[in-house]
């Protein structure tokens, strides 16, 4: 039995209308320079946590990338999946290291609204 191009055609075609629209996730590194404001770190409604940024009425919710980050002078946290964070030995951790990871945030910067873009994964608008 052989199957020609035609009947496969509008099945495909078919297929793809069907799929779900993405909405078009913004960047944190576009909403800032466009002057929108970041507020604290906080949980969204899901339990994950992110900045929520803002400029006038509308607002996004940017989600925390960052899994580990140093607090206090000897302290280090790290977040996890279910939006919790957890405290860690900054001793052990530099010592499996090999040293301080310089390339880590500051739990500090974080919790404050002042995140750097590397530390931050997608915005999405709130509505």
């Amino acid at each position: 039995m052989k199957l020609e191009l035609p009947f496969f055609g509008p099945l495909i075609a078919l297929a793809i209308f069907s799929l779900p629209v993405v909405a078009h996730a913004e960047n944190f590194q576009g909403l800032s320079g466009q002057g929108y404001k970041v507020a604290a770190l906080s949980n969204n409604k899901a339990g994950v946590k992110g900045w929520t940024l803002s400029k006038g009425p509308v607002r996004y919710f940017c989600e925390l990338r960052a899994s580990l980050a140093y607090s206090g002078k000897n302290g280090m946290v790290s977040f996890t999946s279910a939006g919790r964070v957890m405290t860690l030995d900054r001793a052990a951790f530099e010592k499996r290291m090999g040293g301080p990871d310089k390339s880590l945030p500051r739990y500090e910067d974080l919790k404050a609204g002042r995140p750097r873009p590397v530390d931050v994964g997608s915005c999405r608008k709130l509505r």
